[in-house]
């Protein structure tokens, strides 16, 4: 067997393997013994098949097989023993001299190779860093956010604008009289604080517990048929049926009552005992803040160190037609005439992948099983923040962690946390431009840019 390659340009070569019979007579011979042995023949018992009977019929198809096998190992053992960096897989190139029972064979693939990245991260390169102002406003807002989550519901004589009211909800004629047959909720529950109309919210504000009004329920979400059937315990295809006014009873009201700024509040929110009083919860809130924030900074990173990399690499000539190949063959769904659409969409991913794969060698870029099972957790500990456990015990974040590791979230956490370690290689590999801005300011990047 001899296998050798041609560069023909920067990104394609020809790699060509010529072999000969004693590169898979061996085989040959086993594969046929093995059917001779294992597969039944009418007339024979299995294992007395005559092997001339099984070179007969089976000869060249088994032949065939081990020529490829054999073709496809030399191909993959040069690839990996040269060091060649192929993108795709080697298309075979087509052979009108080809014929099975010859004992010599010569084969010729044309593969794509992967073009060369200069250093495309060093000091030189300079990329925007934004910190965020945290303003006393940003501090309060958050303070009150915060308080009311993990505030109490208590019932109130009086509607406030974030109660939850309940009361009797009775469909009105035009006039203003009960309708009869009409919609009757004898537990209805609705929160003004969530109507898209601020007069029907304005309706409900200061009512007491026994009072009746006249409000339109289909007004206080535009008409939305799941929200209505819902208000009004009606299906949701006999909800246009019942847009008119509604008397509503108050009953009850659900009063949100703020946490109080004291110890046990201020465990809840921080851990026991590392926070005692107001001044340090405010201190805690704005560093919260300041975390918040500066995962959105890390965000923006993101997009600004790639658009300068790739900037600073500039445009790469790649194996085009090897990869189109490559496409048509992973996608049956793919073919000549949708394939440059197809391919115009995934180079640029490609492309990106390349240079990432080119930092992370170049800045030693490792991703520890460690380093996956902490970003699970976080996933996790945010999630139970969300539902108000800010402090979960750490058993139970590594017992959810395992599972999101071992289910169909896996890959994408792992992907995630290369991604995390990568970026972070950048930043401290190239020359931060940190600049401090406001929210607003922040926000506006992310704007579309005028035409």
């Amino acid at each position: 067997m001899n296998v050798t390659f041609e560069k023909i340009d920067d990104v394609n070569g020809i790699v060509t393997v010529e072999l000969t019979a004693a590169d898979y007579a061996d085989n040959v011979k086993k594969a046929l013994k093995s059917i001779a042995k294992n597969r039944p023949e009418p007339g024979f018992r299995p294992g007395h098949t005559p092997i001339a009977m099984i070179q007969r019929k089976y000869g060249e198809a088994v032949k065939y097989d081990e020529v490829n096998k054999a073709t496809s190992e030399a191909i993959y053992n040069y690839i990996k023993e040269q060091n060649l960096k192929v993108l795709g897989n080697p298309v075979p190139q087509a052979d009108d001299k080809f014929d099975i029972k010859n004992d010599d064979f010569t084969f010729k693939f044309k593969v794509g190779l992967a073009p060369e990245i200069n250093e495309p991260v060093n000091k030189d390169l300079k990329v925007p860093y934004y910190n965020i102002e945290v303003t006393d406003k940003m501090v309060d807002e958050q303070d009150n956010n915060l308080r009311r989550r993990f505030g109490t519901q208590e019932s109130g004589e009086t509607v406030e604008a974030n109660a939850v009211v309940k009361g009797i909800i009775t469909e009105l004629n035009e006039d203003g009289t009960v309708k009869e047959g009409g919609v009757v909720v004898e537990n209805g529950i609705v929160g003004p604080e969530h109507f898209k109309s601020e007069e029907q919210k304005a309706l409900f504000v200061g009512k007491k517990v026994g009072d009746k009004f006249t409000f339109n329920p289909a007004a206080t979400c535009d008409s939305n048929d799941v929200e209505l059937s819902s208000m009004l315990h009606i299906d949701k295809a006999d909800a246009a049926n019942h847009t008119g006014d509604f008397q509503f009873e108050v009953t009850d009201c659900i009063v949100l009552k703020p946490a109080e700024l004291n110890q046990e509040y201020f465990d809840r929110l921080f851990g026991k005992d590392k926070v005692t009083d107001e001044e340090g919860y405010k201190k805690g809130v704005k560093e919260m803040i300041e975390a918040q924030l500066s995962n959105d900074s890390d965000y923006r990173f993101t997009i600004d160190a790639r658009e300068a990399i790739l900037k600073a690499v500039g445009e790469l000539t790649l194996p085009d037609a090897v990869l189109k190949d490559y496409l048509k063959q992973a996608n049956e769904n793919l073919n000549d005439e949708n394939i440059e659409q197809e391919y115009a969409t995934a180079r640029p991913q490609l492309v990106w992948q390349l240079i990432s794969n080119k930092i992370a060698e170049d800045l030693k870029v490792e991703v520890s099983a460690e380093d996956v099972k902490n970003l699970a957790k976080i996933i996790v500990a945010n999630q139970f923040a969300q539902y108000g456990m800010p402090n979960a015990p750490e058993d139970l974040l590594d017992r959810y962690a395992d599972e999101i590791l071992n289910g169909q979230q896996g890959d994408q956490v792992r992907n995630q946390a290369f991604e995390s370690k990568l970026y972070e290689a950048i930043k401290n590999a190239v020359t931060l431009e940190e600049k401090s801005v406001s929210v607003e300011e922040f926000n506006k990047l992310f704007a579309p840019a005028e035409a």
